[in-house]
């Protein structure tokens, strides 16, 4: 499983730990990824994902899954999530 958010595409960064003498040694920062269960009121129905600890705050903000869609771009949206985009925008339009 990969370490990357569905809904915004968040990632593993690099970078440096430096020590008191300022020897660097190359590391990993990964991202706070959460296993949550998010309900489209537009579906009526559930939908787990692996998301950040961000993307799920901004999830609340936009007033849950339908909200965040709406405004989320098709390039950061894993496989899975762009089919809950599109069947949302579907749902909303009929």
């Amino acid at each position: 499983m990969s370490r990357v958010c569905e809904l915004t595409g968040k990632g593993p960064m690099v970078g440096n730990n430096v020590s008191h003498a300022k020897n660097r040694t190359r590391r990993r920062f990964l991202p706070n990824l959460n296993d949550v269960t998010l309900t489209s009121e537009t579906l009526g129905q559930s939908f787990k994902f692996r998301i950040s600890a961000a993307a799920l705050r901004t999830v609340d903000h936009r007033g849950g899954l339908d909200g965040f869609m709406a405004k989320a771009k098709d390039a950061e949206l894993s496989a899975k999530a762009l089919k809950v985009k599109k069947d949302i925008a579907k749902q909303a339009t009929a």
